[in-house]
């Protein structure tokens, strides 16, 4: 028999299995989060702060997280945890240097400056996007289920999503098809998509112009990066009254009567009592804990394929702040050369943690299964090209690092003003680091091809009275997908209590505005 006993246990912790988490506990569940080996975005050499992850919070003028902050009273504390961005994008390629300013007027200039044969086109396709964004804006704001399981849901998401431009559109539509077939932008926009989506494959019309528009409307700058917003959605969870144990793994669930009752904890002798499990595991990986048991019959006969692919390879390069151009932008993505066959490369500027004057690029490429470079190779070639694009950055390096490869971390000499080899560094040394290779992100690959071409794996999870809340659910949408499958797992475990959801109705709605 369980000692203890939770309304809502949720597995997991990225962003839409806290979110859920919080959302729940502040809406009089009991909730235990259970972090399930997530493991933080930083990790430290001697002090320095190096990231296993590059976080940018793309979704943050999605009404799904202006609703969260509102409905966790959080509003002005989460603006003064934040720095819009200027300017929000900027892109390096073939000797231009593009900048995104939040201002509508600057950006043409900038446009005219790099593309002046192009300026008519990309004022159009920008018109084009900001209706696309008006539309998903409406849509999202709606009390629909994405992406919607039942008959009376498939029809009310129906009517909703009759609002969103290019949501049916073929799927090889061309937003961009004024452009001339080799035109750079074209390549601007297909990065800057490749970079926000958790699809492997390319993405549908309306997912370009929506995750495109992420870095184009109000970016900003979060106090602390991914672990900064997690500590905050830790301890808003422990304000409502949930529990949270980050370090801790789920080792099994069991099934009874129709559903999963048993959580059991890695160590435990006792499992814990469940009425909803919500996690941001897989489909396949919630069924393999409960050892195939329980798996309901509809989701042995119609589940999507969802195959990990494409993975997030990740570099942190401590520099020199006198390296670093102060005009350099804090969000970068950085093109290959014309008939260059390298990725593209996105980078993360920020003053580096643990050394006085210095700045750490993090630095993404995404990595293909058949990718032609050996992983050996990448970090090597990251900092390679790095280097070309910033001038001096190679003499002023200090720490070069990759979770994803296995090798010993570089160290080079503190003072210096020629190139130096660096010093091996054994990854037994760092802290919070794991001394053998880190899986890397994957993006995802669904057949057959979900709601829209937005979806993969559906809400309601394989096992009864589990629900998804991770980035399968709607890859299509990135970090954005992961929110809107948390207010839809909310939802569900709110309305499973008649008297949570009449108290939803009736509490907080005129407590703040904002």
């Amino acid at each position: 028999m369980p000692e203890k006993y939770y309304d809502v246990v949720v597995i997991g912790g990225s962003v839409g299995a806290l979110c859920a988490a919080a959302l729940l506990a502040r809406r009089d569940f009991t909730v235990l989060l259970v972090g399930h080996g997530h493991r933080p975005a930083g990790y430290q050499l001697d002090g320095i702060g190096l990231r296993r992850r590059v976080f940018t919070m793309l979704a943050s003028s999605s009404p799904a997280w202006r609703r969260l902050t509102a409905e966790l009273a959080w509003t002005q504390s989460w603006q003064r945890r934040t720095e819009a961005l200027n300017p929000m994008l900027q892109v390096m390629m073939d000797g231009h240097r593009l900048d995104v300013p939040p201002d509508a007027e600057r950006f043409a200039h900038e446009v005219e400056r790099e593309f002046p044969e192009a300026r008519r086109w990309v004022a159009d396709l920008y018109s084009n996007f900001a209706r696309v964004t008006a539309a998903a804006d409406e849509a999202f704001d709606k009390e629909a289920m994405w992406p919607p399981g039942t008959f009376l849901e498939r029809r009310k998401t129906a009517r909703v999503a009759s609002l969103l431009p290019y949501a049916r559109a073929e799927p090889h539509a061309d937003l961009l098809n004024e452009f001339p077939s080799e035109h750079a932008y074209r390549r601007v926009v297909r990065a800057s998509t490749r970079f926000a989506t958790d699809l492997a494959t390319p993405s549908p019309a309306f997912a370009v112009a929506r995750l495109h528009g992420s870095w184009t409307r109000g970016l900003i700058k979060v106090k602390g990066g991914e672990d900064g917003l997690t500590k905050m959605l830790l301890d808003r969870i422990e304000t409502n009254g949930g529990m949270h144990l980050m370090h801790d793994r789920v080792a099994s669930l069991e099934v009874r009567r129709g559903q999963v009752i048993h959580v059991l904890l890695d160590g435990d002798d006792a499992p814990v009592g469940a009425g909803w499990v919500v996690s941001d595991l897989a489909g396949e990986e919630l069924a393999a804990l409960a050892g195939g048991e329980g798996v309901s019959k509809k989701a042995q006969r119609e589940w999507p394929r969802v195959v990990p692919s494409t993975g997030r390879f990740v570099v942190s390069i401590v520099a020199r702040r006198r390296a670093i151009p102060a005009p350099l932008g804090r969000e970068i993505l950085v093109l290959p050369r014309e008939g260059e066959a390298s990725p593209a490369i996105h980078v993360q500027r920020s003053p580096a943690e643990g050394v006085d004057d210095a700045e750490l690029l993090v630095a993404e490429v995404l990595r293909g299964e058949r990718d032609p470079l050996p992983r050996p190779w990448v970090r090597a070639d990251v900092v390679r090209r790095l280097c070309r694009e910033i001038p001096f950055l190679e003499r002023h390096l200090l720490v070069v690092d990759s979770p994803h490869d296995g090798l010993p971390v570089w160290r080079y000499p503190a003072e210096g003003a020629t190139v130096s080899p660096p010093r091996m560094v054994e990854r037994t040394e760092l802290t919070g680091g794991a001394a053998r290779i880190e899986a890397m992100q994957r993006q995802v690959e669904v057949d057959p091809p979900g709601y829209l071409g937005l979806a993969g794996e559906p809400l309601r999870g394989p096992l009864p009275r589990t629900l998804l809340v991770g980035h399968t659910v709607l890859p299509g949408l990135g970090q954005e997908g992961r929110l809107i499958a948390a207010w839809g797992a909310t939802r569900l475990v709110t309305r499973s209590d008649g008297r949570k959801a009449r108290m939803r109705r009736e509490m907080w709605t005129k407590l703040e505005i904002s």
